[in-house]
């Protein structure tokens, strides 16, 4: 099993902009490609951090999505309206697999 988590850190006043568009990302990508999409927040450190959580079965599926997303208008339409929720270079990717 692949976890794909991707955060960023929320800008100084954008929370609840930042929480209602993480919510939109995962719904979308729930309704569009049926993917399954946790929004998590920190319970501890820095609390205006926000992360999305997906699995794949394995890392040909997760590429098949990426390269889905990069060509889905939509998508990338929704992504531009949320850029300015977060501080400029802090989203990290971090692909796990499970042991």
């Amino acid at each position: 099993m692949i976890r794909f988590v991707r955060t960023a850190g929320i800008a100084p006043g954008k929370a609840g902009e930042a929480f209602a568009f993480a919510k939109q990302v995962s719904e979308y990508l729930g309704k569009q490609y049926s993917l399954k999409v946790e929004v998590m927040v920190p319970v501890a450190g820095n609390p205006l951090r926000i992360a999305w959580r997906a699995e794949y079965p394995n890392l040909g599926a997760l590429d098949e999505v990426q390269g889905k997303l990069m060509a889905d208008a939509k998508y990338q339409e929704i992504v531009a309206k949320g850029g300015p929720h977060f501080i400029p270079g802090s989203v990290n990717d971090a692909i796990w697999r499970t042991a």
